[in-house]
Parts: structure tokens; C-alpha cells; sequence
């Protein structure tokens, strides 16, 4: 991908960004390797030592660690976290987080360590949006700058993480270095450089030749390659992203209508049993995937393994498709209904042969049903325009998901149609919309079954087919001993990783955005 753009918290968008900056700067608490967030259980402390709850639950004061230091060696204060939430909150800076940071209405300090936040309402995200939506920013070097003038200032970034950044060589590179006296003690590696490879040719290729040593994106096409080179090693994690064929179930000349095919559920049911998902993902992921169980990832606690989607069956999909009228003429050749043939237009990627092969296969199961689909490859942001702006009937996309399960909000309830969310689709259903609000709401005891009820209904409503869930592969030189890594962020614990004591230089590469 290209250069990260900013390494400013609040303005960041790329994953790349999100890598270097959360090593630059902590949180007050981040979301732990099992992530669950929907409680406090779990996380792990950086700037907060501890912290409590009030009896209303309305009221949660961290204590920071005294011994926390900006890395201009000014100390972390509760001013500085007061200062952080005011300032990812003002409409004049646009940042990214402003929706995550609704619920809470206010810091105040207490003292010197003791920033106490103050909530609108209970809710089983306030510790994650308190704790971990925030990269805790220096006030001492932002405040007397206007904040309609931080989008375009040249910061040096200050943090408090247990690295420093060194340089960032822009279309280039990235260096951060150990914070040698850092309050949570030193990094095991003296530095990371983050290369900037535009394309997924280029980044795998400096993998190989050794310019690189971490990988975060092979495919599995590479693995071959990648087990005939002894100096790599691959680490397989599970993925917090899931593919999908969407369908638009609003007229793409006319937004005011449903649209003529995929309006109807039974048309969208009848597809969706016409796909054997199972042999499209063994086909183009080997064992690097497996069938969603809906939209969300087997990553969170609070997904089921056990649910299913509608079931492969060609029978029932064909007799589906009979009784709306939509018959085969002659036996054997395509489905049509009062002289229209049963047919779309698929839209895919040119840039992600995994997604082109899922389309092609995609294309000849239906042809077996009788339905005539029509591949459109575009170019990426071509695509994204024409899904954002509703122009179009059927796409393949992929939702990548951050720790939290609460991204299915935005991306299939009623709340994302609109210009804020990116419910492509417009799916609409009331009663998935409380399910999920329900189920957003409760405690971990009771979320695994309450997202389980909404995620029944969304599939049975069928307003995409659930492709694939594939798994993140890493490319690792073999002298790298990596640390816990979390499912949504293998750069978790970068800092305890280590490498042979012959070459303390980490080399990697900044992630192409997927």
C-alpha cells in the first residue's frame, strides 16, 4: 500500500498507521487476547495501574501508572487524558472515533493520576470505549494549537509506548526505536522499520528475497514457495474478516424501489441454497478458510460456532424458483419468467485473484441452476464507489472487523444504510435491528446468545451469501520469536518479540489495505 498518510491518533485510517502509532502511544487499557469487550475482564493495563466503577455504573476513574513519562520526558498526567477526549471528540478536527466516543459525556481530573470519565447511559462497551478507543495524546505539546490547523501540522510524535519514533521517510519507510527507560519496561527489539510496498507482487517479493522479515498478507498461493525458503516460517491465525456476496435490495436506477430481483427474499434464498460453499472455499483456500457462520468472525467470544447459514441444497433451491415462476426452457438451459431471463451482474475486484476465482466458481454453480451471472471486474476504488453509492446489483466484498463484534451495525443494520454506514445493500429488518441492539447491550453472559437470535434472522433473510472466512498467514523469518498475537491485531505485543542476538534490527512492511 502506500505511505500511512498520518501517524496523528485521531486522523489515522490505514492499518498500517494503526500498527506504528500503537506502538508510539498507549492506550489506558487495550482489548487482551481473548478479546472480550464487553466487559473490563481481560485487558491489559498500559498508562492505567487500575481503576473503578461507580455503584451506577456511570462513573469509571483510571488511575494512571506514576511512573508513565511522554518520551520528551514530561510526565503522563490525568490533564492529558482529559485533554485526549476533548479533542477526538471536536467536530473541528473530523476524527475517526467520534461515534465510539458518543457515550461518554466528559473527563474530569480528580488529581494529578485520576481522570475520571462520565457516561450517558450503562452500556457493556464503556470500559472499551473509555480504555482502548483513545491513544492517550501529549497536552503539553497539542493544546496551544488550533485544532482546524492539526490535519495539516508537522508533529513529531510524542508518546508514551515503549517505542519512539525515529523517522518516517514519507513513500518510503517508517522507524520507531526502543524507549530504552520506558515505564513498562524496555522493548526486546531496538527497532522496527515499516517498508512501504504499494503492491502485493512487491511486498511479497521483498519477503523472499530477505529485504524483508515479516509478511502479515501471503495468500495461499505462497505458501509453496514460502516452505522451499528455510530461512521462513508461516504463523496461521484465526481472521477477523469475512468475504460475502452482497446483494443490492434496492433498484440501482431508483433507490425508492426494491429492486426487481433481489427485493424478494425467496429469489435471494434460492440463490444462496444454489451455492455449495464448502467447495468454493476448499477450492480457493485449501485450508486457509472456512464457511462464515454469518456476518461476524469465529474470533469473538461472542460468536457460535455452531450456527449455520441457509444449507446447500439444490433441490429445495430449484423448487423455490419454480414456484415464483422462474422456470427452466428447455430443461437444462437458463430460468426465465415472462420472457425475462433469470440473470445479474457481479461485481469483483480485479485486484484480489482469491475473490476473482470465488466469482468464477460462483458464476458456473449457478449456471447449473439455471442462473446466468455476468463477471464486471473493476478496479478497486471503482467498485467501492458503485457499492457506496448503491450503484449496482450484486458485488463480492470483504469486511475486515476490529476487536469489537459491534462493527455489524454499521454494515447490516437499518442504522448504516444511511450516509454515516456502509450497509451497502440497504438490508433492512426491524427485527434483527433489536436483536443486535440487544445483544450490544448485554453482558457476556448473555451476548453469545442474543447475537446468535440476530444473526438467525439475517441469514435466513439472505441479503448476502457468507463466502469465507480466511485465515491471517504471516511470513516470518525464522530467527524472530514472536509474542502473543491477537486475533485483529498480530502486532499486539510487538515489543516482547524478539530476535537472535546476531541482528536486533526488525524489518517489516506496511500491510496492503485488504
Amino acid at each position: 500500500m502506500a505511505d500511512p498518510g498520518t501517524l496523528f491518533p485521531p486522523l489515522i485510517v490505514f492499518t498500517s498507521a494503526k500498527q506504528i502509532t500503537e506502538q508510539i502511544y498507549d492506550y489506558l487499557a487495550d482489548v487482551g487476547s481473548t478479546m472480550n469487550t464487553l466487559s473490563d475482564e481481560g485487558f491489559r493495563p498500559e498508562l492505567s495501574d487500575r481503576w473503578r466503577w461507580s455503584s451506577d455504573s456511570l462513573m469509571l476513574a483510571f488511575h494512571l501508572n506514576p511512573r508513565a513519562k511522554w518520551h520528551d520526558g514530561r510526565d503522563v498526567t490525568a490533564r492529558d487524558v482529559q485533554f485526549t477526549l476533548s479533542l477526538y471528540k471536536n467536530p473541528a478536527l473530523g476524527g475517526e472515533s467520534r461515534t465510539e466516543l458518543a457515550n461518554i459525556d466528559s473527563v474530569t481530573v480528580t488529581d494529578s493520576l485520576t481522570a475520571v470519565f462520565w457516561f450517558h447511559e450503562r452500556a457493556p462497551s464503556q470500559f472499551l470505549d473509555a480504555a482502548a478507543q483513545m491513544l492517550i495524546l501529549p497536552a503539553h505539546q497539542l493544546e496551544k494549537i488550533p485544532v482546524d490547523s492539526l490535519r495539516e501540522a508537522a508533529l513529531l510524535p510524542i508518546g508514551s509506548g515503549r517505542f519512539r519514533y525515529r523517522a518516517w521517510n514519507k513513500g518510503a519507510s517508517v522507524e520507531i526505536v526502543a524507549d530504552t527507560s520506558n515505564y513498562r519496561g524496555r522493548a526486546r527489539l531496538d527497532r522496527v522499520i515499516w517498508s512501504v510496498a504499494p503492491e502485493f507482487t512487491t511486498a511479497v517479493t521483498k519477503l523472499f528475497s530477505g529485504d524483508a522479515d515479516v509478511f502479515d498478507a501471503l495468500r495461499v498461493e505462497n505458501q509453496a514457495t514460502l516452505q522451499s525458503n528455510s530461512n521462513l516460517r508461516s504463523a496461521v491465525m484465526p481472521g477477523t474478516g469475512y468475504g460475502f456476496m452482497q446483494f443490492n435490495l434496492r433498484d440501482p436506477a431508483n433507490h425508492s424501489r426494491p429492486h426487481p430481483l433481489f427485493g424478494d427474499r425467496n429469489i435471494r434464498r434460492a440463490i444462496a441454497m444454489s451455492i455449495d460453499r464448502n467447495s468454493l472455499v476448499k477450492s480457493v483456500f485449501d485450508t486457509f478458510a472456512v464457511v462464515p457462520v454469518g456476518p461476524t468472525t469465529r474470533a469473538y467470544p461472542t460468536t457460535d460456532p455452531r450456527l449455520v447459514q441457509l444449507p446447500f441444497d439444490t433441490v429445495r433451491a430449484g423448487a423455490l424458483l419454480d414456484s415464483l415462476g422462474w422456470i427452466r426452457r428447455p430443461p437444462g438451459g437458463m430460468r426465465s419468467k415472462n420472457g425475462r431471463e433469470l440473470a445479474f451482474p457481479l461485481l469483483v475486484t480485479m485486484a484480489n485473484m482469491n475473490r476473482i476465482r470465488m466469482g468464477v466458481l460462483i458464476q458456473e454453480q449457478l449456471r447449473r441452476m439455471g442462473i446466468r451471472v455476468d463477471l464486471d471486474q473493476l478496479e478497486f476504488r471503482t467498485l467501492e464507489t458503485k457499492r457506496a453509492t448503491h450503484s449496482f446489483d450484486a458485488a463480492i466484498g470483504v469486511w475486515f472487523l476490529g476487536a469489537s463484534p459491534d462493527g455489524v451495525r454499521q454494515t447490516w443494520t437499518t442504522a448504516g444504510i444511511g450516509k454515516e454506514g456502509v450497509n451497502y445493500g440497504s438490508y433492512s429488518n426491524p427485527a434483527f435491528d433489536a436483536k443486535v441492539d440487544s445483544a450490544l447491550g448485554s453482558d457476556p453472559a448473555h451476548a453469545r446468545e442474543r447475537f446468535t437470535a440476530a444473526y438467525q434472522i439475517i441469514n435466513d433473510d439472505a441479503p448476502a451469501v457468507w463466502l469465507y472466512e480466511p485465515k491471517t498467514i504471516i511470513g516470518l523469518h525464522r530467527r524472530i520469536r514472536t509474542a502473543p498475537m491477537r486475533p485483529d491485531a498480530w502486532w499486539f505485543s510487538l515489543a516482547d518479540w524478539s530476535i537472535r542476538p546476531s541482528e536486533r534490527i526488525l524489518r517489516d512492511r506496511l500491510s496492503p489495505h485488504r
